[in-house]
């Protein structure tokens, strides 16, 4: 795996990896993100209908605690998770928790990590979580690490033990990761742990700096326990700190407002859960990133704000609330009444499948009668908008044009 930046302006990172996947023939443009999976398939889709999908990421993200119970199966069949799961040819993530399934705390110890798969809690140590990977041969490894710090209450002694046990884990993973045949071409991310201290995180990113690592990983910044400010100053001192010739990655990052932002901390890899869980809520991303046109405009044009002006906005908004809380400002909630006789598109000039080819009444009939093809129309048109997302991010970075886009985004949301 090589990086290859093209341009870093103001802490953004516009460039390329190379050398990826078993046969070191693909590439991923970054800023991007990683294609979200549930035990190893996109939620809602089949290999044909991803196919429909435009932009689809080069690296496929599997969770190992969707894929713990497998473990006996995969070690039987020799040939990895990517063969097993129809997907040989894609560079294949293993991440150690699903994003979309947030994890209790408590759990972890000097010697084990706690993994929360369909079964239950599994306490995974060093040596069995290599065996797994061993098992899975997946070509970017996030090393084992104690990311459980992110209550927004971790203590410095908390902090300072988070980023001892991650540093004794990675030295582990790596000196059998070498004794593993089945794993020479695979890549190890560390991970930077330390809660919300900076001196602990700092110490975390330097000693996992001096590691053989592929990428590092930037863990516990995920929900809304850390404040705003901490969680941004956190991830520029950190990242001030790392290698620029290896990639960042960083979990639970989703919001458009929010992916931005960490990009101008020189963040460049990011998962694709939002879109997921955004399909879940009966909603459609709606937001507008183009950049060029006016952006007030471009706003009234992609997301429906001139359909909520004609059907009493006050009343639609508080419907939409009470219906999901976690429902932001990015998003259409298609089970609203208004939706019924809507025979547009869910986004006007989305050349997705489904805007192509559906309505939103269709859609909002779907998803009422609890129609299983919602979801798969949702999920299409989801994923492509949010890969879309991250290309128009991309073009912005090469345009120098990213003030405006961060403009058109900050103002679409709450």
């Amino acid at each position: 795996m090589k990086l290859s930046l093209s341009k870093v302006v103001s802490g953004c990172r516009l460039g390329t990896l190379t050398n990826l996947g078993k046969n070191g023939v693909q590439t991923m443009e970054l800023p991007g993100c990683l294609l979200y999976t549930k035990t190893g398939s996109p939620p809602h889709l089949t290999h044909d209908t991803l196919q429909a999908i435009k932009g689809v990421p080069a690296v496929v993200q599997l969770t190992l605690s969707t894929l713990v119970e497998l473990h006996e199966v995969l070690e039987e069949y020799k040939e990895g998770i990517g063969k097993f799961i129809g997907m040989p040819e894609s560079v294949l993530y293993c991440s150690l928790h699903d994003p979309g399934s947030p994890c209790p705390s408590g759990y972890n110890n000097n010697k084990t990590v706690s993994i929360w798969g369909y079964g239950g809690r599994m306490e995974m140590t060093g040596s069995k979580f290599m065996s797994m990977q061993r098992a899975l041969q997946p070509d970017w490894i996030q090393c084992l690490s104690d990311g459980d710090t992110i209550s927004g209450e971790t203590s410095r002694k908390r902090a300072k033990k988070s980023v001892d046990r991650s540093l004794s884990f990675l030295d582990e993973c790596l000196q059998l990761q070498e004794k593993s045949p089945e794993l020479q071409g695979s890549v190890m991310v560390g991970v930077i742990e330390g809660g919300d201290m900076l001196e602990e995180r700092l110490r975390s990113a330097r000693e996992t700096a001096k590691r053989p690592v592929g990428g590092f990983l930037l863990d516990g910044f995920q929900g809304q326990a850390m404040a705003k400010e901490t969680k941004l100053k956190l991830m520029a001192s950190v990242t001030a700190e790392l290698p620029e010739d290896k990639p960042r990655l960083i979990h639970g990052i989703g919001k458009p407002d929010e992916v931005l932002e960490c990009i101008e901390r020189g963040v460049d890899v990011f998962e694709s859960f939002y879109p997921y869980q955004v399909t879940e809520r009966g909603c459609a991303l709606s937001f507008s990133y183009d950049y060029n046109p006016d952006p007030e405009a471009a706003v009234i044009k992609q997301n429906g704000i001139q359909d909520a002006g004609k059907n009493g906005t006050e009343k639609d908004i508080n419907e939409t609330s009470k219906a999901d809380p976690e429902i932001t400002s990015f998003e259409i909630f298609l089970k609203e009444k208004r939706y019924r006789d809507d025979f547009g598109p869910l986004v006007h000039g989305c050349t997705c499948y489904c805007c192509q080819n559906h309505s939103r009444a269709y859609v909002h009939h779907l998803l009422v009668t609890n129609e299983l093809l919602a979801g798969v129309l949702l999920m299409m048109h989801n994923f492509q908008h949010y890969f879309s997302f991250f290309h128009s991010i991309r073009d912005a970075l090469r345009d120098d044009r990213l003030d405006p886009l961060k403009e058109l985004i900050s103002r679409q949301a709450l």
